[in-house]
């Protein structure tokens, strides 16, 4: 599915800051058929991945020590804007809004659980080209250790509508603007290591789960969670050779 433009709150880019990007370039290229083109000197090694020559994700060297890992980027109208609400509803901004050259404008915050987003306000560059597909970007998901203050925190800074789906641990929520579904939460599952922050977690469509999953491994990857059915289709989670985490699913044909 192709996109020429993304409405005001809904998830329209994902990066990679990692820690080897030579290494990052190899293993998603190889992975998702991406091909990765390093950005002008002043980008600071930032590279843009895209297939059929559309945009579809970012790769970037890490500007400071630390893990690797995948962010959501919410396309908004007010970058400034956006981040004096989310500082003002308990958020702590991690990147004051500045220019990203003359392509975009973007922000970066935790929201008041820990988990980490990050805003874009667009210019010449609109978000992915294509999504929805196989190797592309197609959902985020937060994982959070208090889904009503979440839900009272997205509400206030991206006016997202909350519809939850079940009751207790298993219950699932999708966000919406307007009558469109952008994203999902869930509560932080029990099994997961109490050292594991809130998070935004990214899911990528693939044409064959357990075949991605093969591959990751094949490429240095590690497997966190093998496949899995679930209600869309058929995911796993798994980790890049640097230690990125992210989804990877097979919708079910609907």
């Amino acid at each position: 599915m192709e996109i020429e433009k993304y409405d005001h709150g809904v998830p329209s880019w994902v990066d990679l800051n990692t820690s080897d990007a030579a290494a990052a370039h190899t293993f998603y290229g190889k992975l998702f058929g991406w091909k990765i083109d390093v950005g002008p000197p002043e980008a600071g090694g930032y590279a843009i991945a895209s297939l059929r020559d559309k945009p579809v994700a970012g790769l970037s060297p890490q500007q400071q020590p630390g893990p690797s890992f995948w962010t959501t980027y919410v396309n908004v109208d007010d970058a400034d804007l956006v981040a004096k609400l989310a500082q003002e509803n308990g958020a702590t901004i991690l990147m004051e809004p500045f220019d990203v050259m003359d392509v975009g404008r973007m922000a970066m915050f935790s929201d008041p659980l820990g988990a980490v987003i990050a805003v874009w306000q667009p210019r010449s560059h609109k978000g992915a080209g294509v999504v929805n597909e196989a190797n592309t970007y197609s959902w985020s998901e937060l994982l959070t250790t208090d889904v009503d203050a979440a839900k009272r925190f997205y509400k206030a800074v991206f006016d997202w509508d909350a519809k939850t789906s079940g009751e207790g641990p298993g219950a699932y929520t999708e966000w919406k603007v307007g009558d469109r579904f952008v994203a999902g939460m869930m509560l932080k599952p029990a099994e997961m290591p109490a050292e594991v922050p809130s998070h935004w977690a990214v899911y990528f469509t693939v044409a064959d789960t357990a075949a991605a999953v093969t591959q990751t491994e094949k490429l240095g990857g590690s497997t966190i969670m093998p496949p899995r059915d679930i209600e869309p289709g058929i995911f796993a989670v798994v980790a890049d050779p640097q230690g990125a985490v992210f989804q990877v699913i097979q919708m079910r044909e609907q």
